[in-house]
């Protein structure tokens, strides 16, 4: 399940996945914000934690996430990936040289670091 975070300026997507990540909850949740928000802004950014809750993610949801990255590939500021699972964190930085934007991978207790870090310099 995604789940949305308050408290981000304007410009930042801010999600939690907890328990297991399914296609629909990219579909029904994540690309529509994250359209929504494209329309409204030229760049954005994304905070995206998998946090001491997160048991998985399906292939159909994994295969959408990496596909709406690509999709948008010119279009991400910065992005703030914060999770302990390593298997993630290999994953992503085999494709971190694709990405024209900076990213940061935190681990779960550096939280609030990648929240500050995500948000910095940028105003509603």
């Amino acid at each position: 399940m995604i789940e949305f975070m308050e408290g981000f300026p304007d410009g930042v997507i801010a999600v939690t996945a907890k328990g297991r990540v399914t296609l629909e909850d990219y579909e029904k949740a994540l690309i529509p914000e994250i359209e929504r928000m494209f329309a409204k802004h030229e760049k954005i950014r994304l905070y995206y934690e998998l946090g001491e809750q997160f048991s998985g993610i399906d292939a159909g949801a994994a295969w959408k996430d990496m596909k709406i990255g690509f999709e948008h590939l010119p279009d991400w500021e910065r992005m703030a990936l914060v999770t302990n699972v390593e298997w993630i964190r290999l994953a992503v930085n085999v494709f971190r040289f694709l990405m024209p934007g900076r990213l940061r991978i935190f681990s779960t207790a550096e939280a609030e670091e990648a929240r500050a870090w995500v948000a910095e310099s940028r105003t509603g």
